[in-house]
């Protein structure tokens, strides 16, 4: 009796029973296990960033009125801003679990035993809505950083791994690669060292940041401050200014990108007034968002 679920099949081979099974070579399996679609199970062991706070480091920000007239503000000038106002602290915690290494070049920049510090230097760059940018060598007494030599070579800043965290809210702590803006005869030095960080201060998120900078941290208290800090009046060139810039760099004028540098600058004289490691007696903390 012929199965009624069986396909006919031609009279010059055998008919072909339910439960036959069909004889498949080698060279078949070869062809469906290419031609059929693939697909991969998720794997348990792709855990996410592990974002344990490991570390906690503070930030004291103060505006001084008084820079532009002065021209200095080093840290052995900042008796020289008598009319200094306070803006507040931030605390920011660390992941230092997921990149030791920038984590431990971050502390020694505010603690000092880098040989450098951040402390007497300028918030530099304010973009409205996203982000502000410290951290920037160059001279102690235009408010920059001093080159620091007592650094370890941060390697993480060429390993795929360091990029997966997002700059996806307010609060976020990243060391500045596409956004550095270093003169290049540092960056070509061979004892030169990354200090360069920025925090984004929202109200949304950031991405064209992600995949370019390294999320090392977030702020834990003074959100506030970011917010503060992103309403300080920035310089902004005319629509005029910026063709005229554009030109000039597609000319190959050096003088182009010296103009930029002034882009963006707050328009009132912001710097880190003291910086330091706060101490705790339990620091690590469990995983927060990055």
């Amino acid at each position: 009796m012929r199965c009624a679920y069986c396909p006919t099949t031609p009279t010059s081979l055998p008919p072909l029973r339910c439960h036959q099974k069909l004889p498949l070579s080698r060279r078949s399996l070869l062809y469906l296990s290419t031609a059929l679609p693939f697909f991969t199970p998720l794997s348990s062991s792709a855990a996410s960033p592990d974002t344990t706070i490991t570390d906690r480091v503070f930030l004291d920000l103060n505006l001084c009125p008084s820079y532009f007239q002065s021209r200095t503000l080093g840290e052995y000038d900042l008796s020289l801003c008598t009319d200094s106002e306070p803006i507040g602290r931030l605390v920011l915690g660390l992941y230092g679990n997921l990149l030791p290494i920038t984590v431990s070049n971050f502390k020694a920049m505010c603690t000092g035993s880098s040989g450098s510090s951040y402390k007497g230097t300028l918030i530099h760059k304010i973009f409205p809505g996203e982000f502000f940018v410290a951290g920037r060598q160059g001279r102690k007494d235009k408010g920059e950083v001093t080159p620091p030599v007592q650094l370890v070579r941060n390697t993480e800043t060429v390993d795929s791994k360091a990029f997966l965290l997002e700059h996806s809210r307010p609060g976020v702590v990243s060391l500045c690669l596409s956004e550095n803006d270093d003169d290049d005869d540092l960056k070509l030095n061979t004892n030169y060292h990354n200090v360069e960080f920025l925090i984004t201060t929202g109200p949304g998120p950031c991405p064209r940041l992600d995949r370019n900078n390294i999320v090392f941290g977030s702020v834990l208290e003074g959100l506030d401050v970011v917010t503060a800090v992103a309403s300080i009046p920035t310089y902004k060139p005319s629509e005029r200014i910026r063709q005229y810039n554009e030109f000039a760099e597609f000319i190959g004028d050096e003088r182009a990108r010296t103009a930029r540098a002034t882009w963006n600058r707050p328009l009132k004289t912001l710097y880190i007034s003291d910086c330091g490691e706060l101490l705790v007696a339990k620091p690590t903390l469990s995983p927060t968002l990055p």
